[in-house]
């Protein structure tokens, strides 16, 4: 696994060259090396760094987040409080947005079971849509 061109990198980690040549631009990754052509080569530190931006971000966590995750985990000896509280605020902003997706589904639910399957002309999910007083709540 090492000396990886960006090819089978990005096959290995599940992301595309375009991704990892972003993550590179940002500063979150960089090429262990170069050939003499100028091609990146990575090595196993480089996959689990990868890897770790992957997984960041699937749970949500933005770039300046993953940037100062990764510093953090580039010092290991450091307290994990600050690794704590970005998570814990990643973690409000997900209910927060769980709650909006439960009024979100109630407010659906209503739209579509007051809607009498007729012409469009009397169409509830139309009217909703078109005027939100319609609506039973904020959303």
């Amino acid at each position: 696994m090492s000396n990886m061109a960006i090819g089978k990198l990005a096959v290995i980690a599940a992301t595309k060259v375009q991704t990892i040549r972003y993550y590179e631009e940002i500063g979150l990754i960089r090429p262990f090396s170069r050939t003499e052509g100028g091609h990146r080569i990575y090595g196993p530190d480089d996959m689990q760094r990868l890897k770790f931006i992957r997984h960041a971000r699937e749970l949500g966590f933005g770039i300046g987040e993953i940037r100062e995750l990764l510093q953090l985990s580039d010092n290991p000896e450091t307290s994990c409080s600050t690794a704590d509280a970005i998570a814990r605020s990643q973690l409000e902003k997900v209910e927060i947005r769980l709650e909006k997706l439960r009024v979100l589904r109630k407010e659906l639910k209503r739209m579509v079971g007051e809607c009498g399957h007729g012409r469009v002309s009397h169409c509830r999910v139309i009217e909703v849509l078109s005027d939100h007083r319609h609506c039973s709540s904020e959303h």
